[in-house]
């Protein structure tokens, strides 16, 4: 067994293509399309591969595209371990306008899930042996129809009942029901911090305070606020610092959250400190916008933005 596991219950097979121009009531002629497997936690995997780490990515597929995205990550020499669902795993579309560059995602709703479907995977991770029990347990991405608004915290349960450390990076009712004991890690952006302290928007001058009052109320043991092109915020009992990355050429935000956590996770394990993981995770994500589409973060890029990330620390 690995030492992360990822969890995806709203898995998508991610088609995207290239059109010269979006007109309305025009048959548009589109380049051939290319396929990936998507939602948060295979996402995740699919970026610890290609930064030299591994994981286990569970997954709840069914239909046409869950077999597509079971064919993928085989290709893709990702580890997975698939629950069959009755209804089918949605597809999402993503077009490139070349005209103008401009990038349209269509994002479609999961699938409902049956009660049996969702809560094996709570079971099946509470049934493993101690000698299988992974170090990290990643909780990415959106609940689909079907499975309760309290399944991440659920999913905390079971964490301080097996030991393992939980991640958990998700948005709306799922993570504001998570944030409890047995979480160890969130990754919300502003608008969720704000969430997780029960307003409705918070200002750059409150976000130090409010992390601090997540933090004592037991929502979780660490906090990693994603700041987008400003890099990140870590809070935890050692207290707050900031990772800023440097400017690099954009061309696509898709997979910059995934990558992130995927680097987080992947220092954690290899023995890096909070700072360390933040920084090596702010690389990662940096490194994911710099790729095209949906393409996620590359190593060798990551490599060099935390090179020079570890380089700025050094001297101040």
């Amino acid at each position: 067994m690995s030492d992360i596991i990822t969890i995806t219950l709203n898995p998508a097979l991610d088609k995207s293509t290239h059109v010269a121009q979006v007109i309305p009531e025009k048959k548009l002629r589109c380049d051939e399309p290319t396929f990936e497997p998507g939602g948060g936690g295979i996402n995740v995997s699919r970026a610890l591969k290609k930064l030299g780490g591994s994981s286990c990515a569970w997954i709840l597929v069914g239909g046409p595209a869950g077999e597509g995205i079971c064919n993928l990550l085989e290709k893709e020499g990702v580890d997975f371990k698939a629950i069959k669902t009755r209804n089918w795993t949605r597809e999402n579309l993503m077009v490139m306008e070349d005209n103008s560059g401009n990038q349209y995602r269509f994002g479609m709703p999961g699938p409902e899930l049956y009660e049996a479907e969702w809560r094996q995977c709570l079971d099946d991770l509470e049934k493993l042996p101690e000698q299988k029990i992974p170090r990290y347990v990643v909780a990415s991405g959106s609940l689909p129809p079907g499975v309760p608004d309290d399944f991440y915290e659920q999913l905390a349960g079971v964490a301080n009942r097996k030991n393992f450390k939980l991640i958990v990076d998700t948005s709306g009712p799922a993570l504001t029901k998570a944030a409890g004991k047995g979480v160890y890690l969130l990754k919300p952006n502003l608008g969720e911090l704000a969430a997780l302290a029960g307003k409705e928007k918070i200002s750059a001058m409150e976000q130090e305070e409010i992390a601090r009052q997540v933090l004592d109320e037991g929502k979780s043991q660490v906090l990693v606020v994603s700041l987008g092109p400003r890099g990140a915020m870590l809070a935890s009992k050692e207290g707050i610092s900031y990772v800023v990355p440097p400017t690099m050429p954009q061309q696509s935000a898709v997979g910059a959250g995934d990558s992130m956590v995927a680097g987080m996770v992947l220092c954690l394990l290899q023995g890096g400190s909070l700072e360390d993981m933040v920084r090596f995770g702010v690389a990662a994500g940096t490194a994911a916008t710099m790729t095209p589409g949906s393409e996620l973060c590359r190593k060798e890029d990551t490599d060099k933005i935390y090179q020079w990330l570890q380089e700025q620390k050094e001297k101040v």
